[in-house]
């Protein structure tokens, strides 16, 4: 090797074994012919994605808590503290939607009217308008629901 004779091409550097491989398949293994006999099927092996139980239920659990700390100044009189408590609940509900929204969209869902994520189309302006309202008008509405408490 050293004075220029070429290597043996069977070799490649590499020990010989026992068992000499012909056509990617060993003396041990089946004939290649035996390989595949039957027609190919393609099956996915990731498990469907989909929010189970244990993913929805904190989010829920927040969700009702916060609901409840926003509901019970509005209907008890709970003093100087109820605008505090209920205005604590509206920022844990805003954190369950948050939540739930981040979870729903880990598994591959999307809000109704949207492209579905990667395909590369725009949304819709007048769906995004239509979400901003709402949002806004909730938003709104709970403060001002809360402001009226003092």
């Amino acid at each position: 090797m050293l004075d220029g004779e070429p290597e043996d091409p069977g070799t490649d550097g590499r020990p010989e074994t026992d068992d000499e491989v012909v056509d990617g398949v060993s003396d041990d293994g089946p004939p290649p012919d035996e390989l595949y006999t039957g027609p190919e099927v393609e099956v996915e092996l990731r498990p469907r994605r989909r929010l189970s139980a244990w993913h929805l239920a904190p989010v829920v659990g927040l969700a009702a808590a916060g609901s409840l700390m926003f509901a019970f100044p509005l209907a008890f009189d709970f003093g100087d503290s109820g605008a505090v408590i209920a205005m604590l609940g509206v920022l844990i509900c805003s954190c369950a939607a948050g939540w739930g929204l981040v979870a729903a969209r880990r598994v591959g869902q999307n809000w109704p009217g949207l492209p579905p994520r990667g395909s590369g189309r725009r949304p819709d302006w007048r769906i995004m308008l239509a979400y901003a309202v709402t949002v806004i008008a909730v938003v709104l509405l709970a403060v001002w629901r809360v402001a009226r408490l003092r």
